[in-house]
């Protein structure tokens, strides 16, 4: 659950909970986490949030379709991520690019 403040994620939680129950689907409060979004160093610095005897753990960072994100819409932890695995990528290839056995011809 994302909000821009806390107020905002209770909310949203308790719509999640009611919605859940109308079709009879039951929120699972250890695999639901709830992250605050901001760009103010201090917003939702509560660590959890109770919700219908339920809590709910604030995270400051998640990986949602391949791309992390983070309290602070920063895009610095993303960069990382991208940057740790094309080198990785490079490192687990790089013997077969130096080999001998592969030769470049150009003709001219």
């Amino acid at each position: 659950m994302l909000g821009g403040s806390v107020h905002t994620v209770k909310e949203n939680a308790e719509a999640l909970v009611v919605a859940s129950k109308e079709i009879g689907l039951k929120v699972n409060a250890d695999n639901t986490k709830y992250m605050v979004m901001s760009w103010d160093q201090n917003a939702g610095r509560s660590h959890n949030m109770k919700n219908d005897n339920r809590f709910f753990e604030m995270v400051e960072e998640f990986k949602y379709l391949g791309t992390i994100v983070t309290n602070q819409n920063s895009i610095q932890e993303e960069i990382k991520s991208i940057l740790k695995s094309g080198n990785a990528c490079y490192h687990s290839v790089q013997n077969v690019l130096s080999s001998s056995l592969l030769t470049i011809k150009i003709k001219i």
